[in-house]
């Protein structure tokens, strides 16, 4: 019986991990469709607001 509760304890934790990535996954969609869109109408100011906001959202990368 413990190995079948530590089991399902493992795929929750997989199912976690999978729910993360594919939030992410949905994140960096809606970064391309925001910086595509305005780069396909020559909107170049447009297409770095939105590459700024994504940064700001992430973060530093180098500071983590």
């Amino acid at each position: 019986m413990a190995s079948l509760s530590r089991r399902v304890s493992e795929l929750e934790q997989q199912v976690q991990e999978t729910r993360q990535l594919n939030l992410r996954l949905a994140e960096l969609l809606d970064v391309v469709t925001e910086l595509l869109v305005p780069l396909r109408q020559g909107d170049e100011e447009q297409a770095r607001q939105a590459l700024q906001r994504f940064r700001d959202g992430i973060g530093d990368p180098l500071k983590r």
